[in-house]
């Protein structure tokens, strides 16, 4: 039997077991509808409202900021078109970045069709943006500021505190795609000026299928499901009481064991980077050296193809990805990586390995012997190699 190894906890995360058996009973014994009156009901809205609670203390909101989606995805696509609706009047100007996530860089696409400008900030060949050009980009119509707190493919942490303050001192909502930062870092919404966050359970080892946004109280959002008075007359539609409940759950064990996972997997995060940098030629590292989330470790290897460097690894029972899980399947190369300056041949040879605390020191050393392998037999084959090989010798 082959050994097993996932390495892609930036697509989605194994559920915990605890939170599994903190939800089980919300499917069979306590399966009322939280919407209902009769005292059987009081049992799913006593959990939906604690899982609430939670969350917010999690952010240092309040309860009553918190409002559960289907996920990160569509979290996003509310935090967007509500503004953009309720801000039109003032005006149709908002500032996002190259390297967001398509749930973001799709709804501005959709927001540009209905009249909006959408100014994409560069970022640095880290995948940093610049403070000042950000700065620059602001207008009298601007109405939204939207930065993703920690990228989903390279893992580089932007400066939210302060891209939240340039926001507040110009009077601009500010929201950020927190999928990959939440539960991995500290947020604080207050003190990094978010006005608007969203966030999925299936990131930090909760259900798939349930997420939340926050707004902040003093926004006037409007509706982004019609049909029933949830959430406060804003998301209409019948309560994921078990994926609440579940998420409550994975949010609060991410917080009480956020400060050892982060040393246990930077620690191994590093030996990942360290042994790929020093045994493996011609490669790159993708993403910041230091404000990355703790999981990620992102590379370019020169003359061979992402994707076949993929399918040899799931032979060796490796599970890794290229880039965003949104995007597999696609020929392009990714987005961010071409917004970080690489060209398209050196992109399309990116791989993403992003652990979890259940990542061992063996499975690392297991992944990183097999990638050596495996890129040794792809650069054999590869006529670009040849030609480099061949052209390095004549000089």
């Amino acid at each position: 039997m082959k050994r097993f190894v996932y390495m892609d906890n930036a697509a989605t995360t194994k559920t915990r077991k605890e939170v599994l058996d903190e939800m089980l009973p919300y499917f069979e014994t306590y399966y009322g509808n939280p919407s209902s009156v009769y005292e059987f009901a009081g049992k799913s809205k006593a959990a939906v409202d604690q899982a609430r609670d939670t969350i917010a203390a999690a952010l240092g909101a309040q309860s009553k900021e918190i409002y559960f989606t289907g996920g990160g995805s569509e979290s996003d696509n509310w935090a967007l078109k509500a503004i953009a609706e309720a801000k039109k009047e003032k005006g149709k100007h908002i500032i996002t970045t190259k390297i967001e996530h398509h749930a973001i860089l799709h709804t501005c696409a959709y927001l540009e069709k209905q009249g909006f400008e959408v100014t994409y900030l560069d970022v640095d060949q880290y995948g940093m943006i610049d403070l000042d050009e950000l700065t620059g980009a602001i207008r009298e119509d601007t109405i939204l500021i939207s930065v993703m707190f920690a990228n989903n493919e390279i893992g580089t942490i932007e400066p939210i505190r302060q891209i939240g303050a340039i926001a507040k001192e110009h009077g601009i909502v500010f929201h950020t795609d927190a999928v990959q930062a939440f539960g991995q870092v500290p947020i604080n919404v207050d003190e990094m000026h978010i006005d608007l966050l969203s966030a999925s359970g299936h990131k930090l080892n909760g259900p798939k299928g349930i997420g939340f946004l926050y707004a902040r109280e003093s926004l006037k959002i409007g509706s982004f499901i019609h049909g029933g008075a949830q959430e406060r007359n804003r998301r209409a539609g019948t309560h994921n009481v078990p994926g609440i409940v579940g998420l409550g759950a994975a949010t609060r064990i991410a917080l009480e064991t956020m400060e050892e996972r982060r040393k246990q997997e930077t620690k191994l995060r590093n030996h990942l980077i360290r042994r790929i940098l020093e045994e493996v030629p011609h490669v790159r590292l993708n993403g910041h050296s230091s404000e990355r989330l703790p999981n990620n470790a992102n590379f370019c290897f020169r003359f061979i193809e992402g994707e076949s460097l993929l399918i040899m690894l799931d032979m060796k029972g490796i599970c890794a990805s290229s880039g965003s899980a949104c995007t597999s399947g696609s020929l392009d190369p990714s987005h961010v990586l071409l917004a970080i300056g690489l060209p398209h041949e050196i992109a399309h040879g990116s791989l993403r390995l992003t652990i979890s605390h259940e990542t061992t020191l063996e499975d690392v050393d297991y992944a990183v012997d097999c990638i050596k392998e495996i890129v040794v037999k792809l650069r054999e084959m590869s006529p670009l190699y040849t030609d480099f090989l061949k052209e390095n010798q004549n000089q």
